[in-house]
């Protein structure tokens, strides 16, 4: 099947997406907790305050993103159903000769 000119897939950019935001957050962790481990955020009582509360927002927030992956998916799926129907819609116009439905 071609694409026409200057058009995207909505799937493999959804799937890029997700794969980089996961990709992006399990890093943000690894050097979060290399710093930690390293001892080069924890000099003073401040420091060592502000990186573990680092710590716990960045865990907050992965929560609150990954409590929405799933209405983020199901509405992907509708939207992808939507496509198929349109496409098989679509088709069977052509086989048909273009005849209303």
């Amino acid at each position: 099947m071609k694409h026409k000119k200057g058009q995207a897939g909505i799937v493999g950019g959804l799937i890029g997406g997700i794969g980089a935001l996961v990709i992006l957050v399990i890093v943000t962790l690894l050097i979060v907790d290399t710093l930690i481990s390293a001892g080069l955020l924890t000099s003073g009582g401040t420091s060592e305050t502000a990186a573990t509360d680092m710590r716990a927002n960045l865990t907050a927030g992965i929560d609150n993103v990954s409590s929405k992956i799933p209405t983020i998916l199901l509405i992907a799926a509708v939207v992808l159903l939507f496509g198929a129907i349109v496409l098989l819609v679509q088709r069977s116009r052509a086989m048909t000769g273009g005849g209303s439905i």
